[in-house]
């Protein structure tokens, strides 16, 4: 069966056990021309991860375009996913035009809907061309692996501790956790990614990591704003809708910088927005997301 928790099939192991499944997961199994199923990892959050839910909504649509690129997702999370069950993704397909095609992806579990994604491709074409430039930031080989942060605050960051770590992540500033600790506030987090291991060369599979890897740290944005932190502080948050647009092709096991920021949060949800740039600079993608963030302050 496709979608196997050893790994993608026909696919050389990456030496990244959490990596392999992942790409596993990226294998769904069709079920019928438009609807395919995914699983879930053995490590698992207590709800469907939305970097998930992405991920694969963007090879179920894929899957029925054939090798158009993907241009741009706007995906919103209805509810929250059972881990224990599989997901089924439908595919409805809205135009096949010359170079241009759209789909809507609904995921289900027993018909009710958890997630629903707008897809569009779109063909390559040379124009203008300008973009905001890469922030000077420290190059990912001089910086640690986000799992050296959480040294001494295991019992604080069990869900981080314990959770799939398919990418390899280097904050160029400190994260929530150890900012919580000096009482630094920032309004932007930028971290090195890339999957931790070599991908296969479909183009698909780069664009379904990316969108994964997207939903990892693009609203610490909002607490760090705030002086708070992920695991040492109440919070609350889920993600409400997450939109990316690609800009050019890439490859995602080479260093993608994620820059984000939160420009505003106000009745009870957050907006951050994220560019990955490549090494030598280019703009790659942009992301936007809204989360519900309620924050409970101890009680003095």
């Amino acid at each position: 069966m496709s979608g196997s928790l050893g790994g993608s099939v026909g696919v050389a192991p990456t030496g990244n056990a959490d990596l392999d499944v992942l790409l596993g997961l990226l294998d769904l199994e069709q079920v019928d021309e438009d609807v395919f199923v995914g699983l879930h990892p053995e490590k698992v959050w207590s709800r469907t991860f939305g970097g998930q839910l992405v991920a694969q909504a963007i090879m179920a649509a894929g899957r029925t375009v054939g090798d158009r690129p993907v241009h741009a997702i706007n995906a919103h999370f209805v509810r929250g996913g059972d881990v224990k069950r599989p997901i089924e993704y439908r595919v409805d397909r809205h135009r096949d035009g010359r170079s241009l095609a759209n789909r809507t992806v609904t995921a289900t579990q027993d018909g009710q809907e958890l997630f629903v994604m707008l897809a569009a491709f779109q063909d390559w074409g040379k124009g203008l061309e300008h973009a905001h430039a890469r922030p000077e930031v420290p190059d990912p080989e001089t910086l640690p692996r986000v799992e050296e942060s959480f040294e001494g605050l295991e019992d604080k960051l069990e869900m981080f501790v314990n959770a799939p770590h398919p990418i390899d992540m280097r904050y160029t500033n400190d994260p929530a956790w150890i900012m919580k600790g000096t009482g630094e506030r920032l309004n932007h987090n930028r971290v090195w990614m890339r999957a931790d291991g070599r991908l296969p060369d479909d183009p698909l599979i780069h664009v379904a990591m990316l969108g994964y890897s997207s939903d990892t740290t693009v609203l610490d944005s909002i607490i760090t704003t705030h002086g708070l932190s992920w695991g040492l502080d109440r919070i609350i948050a889920a993600t409400v809708n997450h939109s990316i647009w690609f800009h050019r092709p890439f490859r995602f096991d080479e260093w993608a910088l994620y820059a984000t920021e939160s420009p505003v949060a106000a009745g009870s949800r957050g907006l951050a927005t994220g560019k990955f740039y490549s090494r030598s600079g280019d703009l790659l993608a942009t992301t936007v997301q809204e989360g519900v963030i309620r924050h409970y302050p101890a009680r003095r």
